[in-house]
């Protein structure tokens, strides 16, 4: 197989890229996760502000769909109202 230096370029740049998605994926996994696992309201709040941040960031950089965004903020809000 040839190796032009184009490929090698881009093997490097979808190397480097592919970490960055997987780190950006497992922090909104986790922020998702620790909400849900909160069972203190007031611990929860806190918990559910970074969350939203997270999930609004990584739909903005098109990490994840909008409407995915969305159904997260949706479910993790629920989580929080059911808290009393």
């Amino acid at each position: 197989m040839d190796r032009h230096p184009q490929q090698i370029k881009r093997t490097r740049q979808d190397k480097a890229r592919h970490e960055r998605n997987v780190a950006r994926m497992s922090t909104l996994k986790t922020a998702v996760k620790n909400v849900l696992a909160s069972t203190e309201k007031a611990e929860a709040e806190k918990l559910y502000a970074s969350a939203v941040s997270t999930i609004d960031k990584m739909a903005s950089k098109n990490m994840i769909h909008k409407n995915t965004a969305a159904r997260r903020k949706s479910q993790i809000t629920r989580h929080l109202n059911s808290l009393s």
